[in-house]
């Protein structure tokens, strides 16, 4: 298996021409799950850290126009299927999943225990990382004020996912033994992206 380098994941990224607001995400994201894969593996888990880094950076970019998603996908279904065209598929099971809405699915409760932990870990960072480092509380009330209508709200219990989402932080903090408190960035995301823009 083939995992891009955190340049080459920097330069496939910045090649998409993406807006500044969704790289400030990205990078969140990248930094958070970076901390958490490093926390992982010093508590001894087995945990491929580029893996979760090239996966993280790269997690949403079938938001983006130059990827050109097919509508009919799901989120995270087309970030998987563009990663598998682009021949990095080894990416492709560690994004799929990452859409808070996929907490929803029938199968979660399998999900979270025996799907790879690097695929845990970005899902957990992407619930922790919306232009920043935030605890889930703030990140979900942020969600409800950018969708309080329509599909989102209509088709998601919320009581439901938000409870899967708490479960997912245990999980995923028991295995880097840490608290969802005391999870931090490992800043590396930025600098990359700088130094694919030279």
């Amino acid at each position: 298996m083939t995992i891009p380098s955190r340049p080459e994941t920097a330069r496939l990224l910045r090649s998409l021409e993406p807006p500044e607001w969704f790289l400030r995400h990205a990078c969140a994201v990248a930094d958070v799950a970076s901390w958490l894969a490093l926390r992982a593996a010093v508590k001894g888990r087995a945990v491929d850290r580029p893996l979760v880094d090239a996966a993280a950076l790269l997690h949403d970019v079938d938001k983006l126009p130059a990827v050109g998603a097919p509508a009919a996908l799901r989120h995270g279904d087309g970030s998987a299927a563009w990663l598998e065209d682009v021949g990095w598929g080894e990416l492709a099971p560690v994004v799929r999943d990452h859409a808070v809405i996929r907490l929803a699915d029938p199968g979660y409760e399998t999900w979270v225990h025996t799907a790879p932990l690097e695929a845990r870990i970005v899902a957990y960072a992407d619930k922790r990382a919306g232009q920043r480092l935030e605890p889930m509380t703030r990140r979900f009330a942020s969600w409800h004020r950018r969708y309080p209508t329509g599909e989102w709200n209509d088709n998601v219990e919320w009581l439901l996912v938000e409870a899967r989402a708490a479960e997912l932080e245990q999980v995923v903090c028991a295995a880097a033994g840490v608290l969802p408190a005391d999870v931090r960035r490992l800043r590396w995301s930025r600098r990359a992206l700088r130094e694919a823009s030279a």
